[in-house]
């Protein structure tokens, strides 16, 4: 049986202040924004295409189960509605985008929720991202797509 790791990969996580090398264990990771104490630090992604340009940004934890759900809403709304307006951005990158915060949300759903610290809150969650109406904005660039790849499937045959 595996040892189980600290979620930020370095060292094993046991009962005791030391591993089994005698090192020191390193601390639990602390959510960044509200301060509680079971975090893991997951990267969360954010893409926006333009027609021949896009840029990328990023947010790394830790972050709490609540904060980091509250993080990947956010980003991946964003994506959602910005995401789609490049050739590559279509087919690709927004995709591969959206699978990458998808395995965020389960990284930081799958957290115990914890407790803020005295005097801090947790980040707003708001809304599921399907229950957003902008979100239905995506519908538009993919019909497109569906619509230029039935006029080259039909005008090949």
């Amino acid at each position: 049986m595996a040892t189980p790791h600290h979620p930020t990969g370095h060292g094993p996580v046991t009962g005791h202040p030391y591993d089994t090398s005698g090192r020191q264990a390193l601390p639990p990771a602390v959510c960044r924004a509200c301060g509680g104490a079971t975090a893991v630090n997951v990267k969360v992604r954010a893409h926006t295409g333009f027609l021949i340009m896009m840029r990328f940004e990023h947010l790394d934890g830790p972050f709490c189960r609540d904060c980091g759900l509250a993080v990947v809403r956010q980003m991946t709304y964003r994506t959602l509605i910005v995401g789609w307006w490049g050739p590559l951005s279509l087919v690709i990158l927004n995709p591969l985008t959206l699978v990458w915060n998808l395995v965020a949300h389960l990284k930081y759903r799958a957290l115990p929720p914890s407790a803020p610290l005295p005097g801090r809150t947790h980040l707003d969650t708001g809304p599921p991202v399907l229950r957003r109406p902008l979100a239905y904005v995506t519908l538009i660039p993919l019909a497109w797509a569906v619509w230029v790849v039935s006029q080259i499937v039909s005008h090949a045959g």
